[in-house]
């Protein structure tokens, strides 16, 4: 916590003149994919970013209450884009870092933060958005927490939202029917929330490494509600001085990729590296697991906060900065095996990693956003294999428009929860989206879905599914419908909207 203060700094205006130079990227043997301006750029500078589970984004104008929406055009192009101004936070909530989620009925969640309306000190204020009504409407957070922060969550598989407490080791749950909240393991976490990150496994259970206990990493069992031991690292990933740590991504392999810290020196430059660490999650949901040690970033690069995202082809896509604060943002890619750089953005020298915010869209292309006016989609070259896509096995042939149907099948909430930054951003999109191409026109839309079966990730064979709402407007004939999860979308399958019988 007492890290970010000195970063409000950097918020307004100021900007320290050592730039590094771009590594040689001749040497890189990852192939790089290509980043793309938008062709209509905010008006605005853009901050956080959520998918909303009927294909659009939605961004917050940095420490404002406004919020924007970009919406694909009718090839799905993100890149062609179109924005329009949505529906604002309630009256006296701005924050800059604060818990965030998607639910699993298509709503959006967001709890304290840091920096309300660029001011200091945080917040317990919270704020729920209904897509459908274009409202943010006020609730209220955990009972007895005077302040949340800039906080860790996660939507647990039963569809609840798992929140940290910053300044404490409680965590709390809130029941998305009701809004109401539930006190978890009060007393079971070894240390207290402050600037970790949480992950979820593909077993259910909650992933944080400590840091106020460190090497010691852990797990949350939410069948047990208590926290257990997952081990230790094996490496140092904080620098204990700010208490930092970097972006941790889970992988298609079933393997969460965590991103350390350099220590610093006076004026924020790296003296030691930035450390990886690969966690292993046991067979056996009651087992320890395995950390072993990965590679370290390269030439004095550092993620202190920052973030990563997962690639359609496994690999981890990181925004890294020389030093902690300092300007010239270098992008590196994680395969499994090692840390290469891969090309940057135009403007990647007036970045700095914990600008960033990184989202999974379902092209499988990642929309990252940095504090200005300058979004930029990045296009990987890696491709998914066949077997992670999801697969539909029950699905209407006859639609309606302004109806809703079921669709079932396999891997619908992808093997990943998508993009990461850690305690200041969450952007999951483990969860389905439906994707109609007109086989006439050859239009793109995405049916909003809602009241997912599950919101585990990585369920493998067991049969999951959602529901989803075919527009009004939607164009009569036939098309075909696949489902994507995080960027990889499963076979399409024939499907017939019939003419709108209300429609003059």
């Amino acid at each position: 916590m007492q890290f970010r203060f000195s970063k409000s700094r950097w918020l307004i205006g100021f900007l320290p003149l050592v730039v590094f130079a771009a590594l040689d990227n001749n040497a890189a043997k990852i192939k790089s994919g290509t980043w793309t301006p938008l062709q209509n750029q905010p008006s605005f500078a853009a901050a956080h970013v959520l998918l909303l589970t009927d294909g659009t984004v939605i961004c917050q104008e940095l420490e404002t209450s406004n919020w924007h929406r970009l919406r694909p055009d009718k090839h799905g192009s993100y890149v062609n884009g179109t924005w329009e101004q949505i529906g604002s936070l309630p009256s006296g909530y701005a924050p800059l870092y604060y818990a965030s989620a998607v639910l699993a009925d298509g709503r959006v969640v967001i709890a304290g933060g840091e920096f309300n309306f660029a001011g200091t000190g945080a917040t317990n204020l919270a704020a729920i958005y209904n897509p459908k009504r274009n409202v943010w409407s006020p609730f209220s957070g955990p009972p007895g927490w005077a302040n949340i922060a800039d906080a860790q969550s996660v939507v647990l598989p039963d569809k609840r939202w798992m929140l940290a407490n910053a300044f404490t080791s409680e965590s709390a749950a809130l029941d998305p029917k009701t809004l109401e909240w539930t006190i978890l393991s009060p007393n079971g976490k070894a240390d207290l929330n402050d600037e970790e990150g949480w992950n979820l496994l593909p077993d259910g259970t909650v992933l944080a490494v400590d840091i106020g206990n460190f090497p010691n990493s852990e797990r949350y069992f939410p069948s047990m509600n208590m926290w257990m031991s997952a081990g230790t690292t094996g490496v140092s990933l904080t620098d204990f001085t700010s208490f930092e740590i970097g972006p941790a991504v889970l992988r298609p392999d079933g393997t969460i990729f965590q991103v350390g810290v350099c220590r610093l020196d006076s004026n924020g430059l790296c003296t030691t590296p930035a450390h990886t660490a690969i966690f292993d999650p046991p067979e056996d949901v009651n087992g320890l697991g395995a950390w072993t040690v990965g590679p370290d970033l390269p030439d004095g690069l550092d993620v202190s906060d920052g973030p990563a995202s997962i690639l359609p082809d496994g690999n981890v896509l990181i925004m890294s900065s020389p030093g902690s604060t300092q300007p010239g943002a270098v992008f590196l890619e994680f395969d499994g095996k090692k840390i290469e750089q891969v090309a940057s953005p135009a403007n990647a020298q007036q970045m700095i990693a914990y600008f960033g915010n990184m989202l999974v869209l379902p092209t499988g292309q990642i929309l990252l956003t940095a504090f200005s006016n300058d979004v930029e989609i990045y296009t990987p070259r890696g491709k998914a294999r066949p077997s992670w896509a999801p697969s539909i096995e029950d699905a209407p042939l006859l639609v309606n428009p302004g109806a809703t149907y079921k669709i079932s099948g396999t891997k619908f909430n992808g093997l990943s929860t998508g993009a990461s930054y850690g305690d200041d951003a969450q952007m999951n999109t483990n969860y389905p989206l439906v994707r109609f191409t007109s086989l006439g026109s050859k239009h793109v839309s995405y049916w909003r879905t809602h009241d997912h079966s599950t919101m585990a990730v990585s369920t493998g064979h067991r049969k999951v599914s959602t529901q989803f709402d075919v527009p009004d407007d939607s164009e009569a004939g036939p098309g075909f419908l696949s489902v994507v999860a995080n960027g990889i979308p499963s076979e399409p399958r024939f499907v017939v909207v019939l003419p709108n019988k209300g429609r003059n």
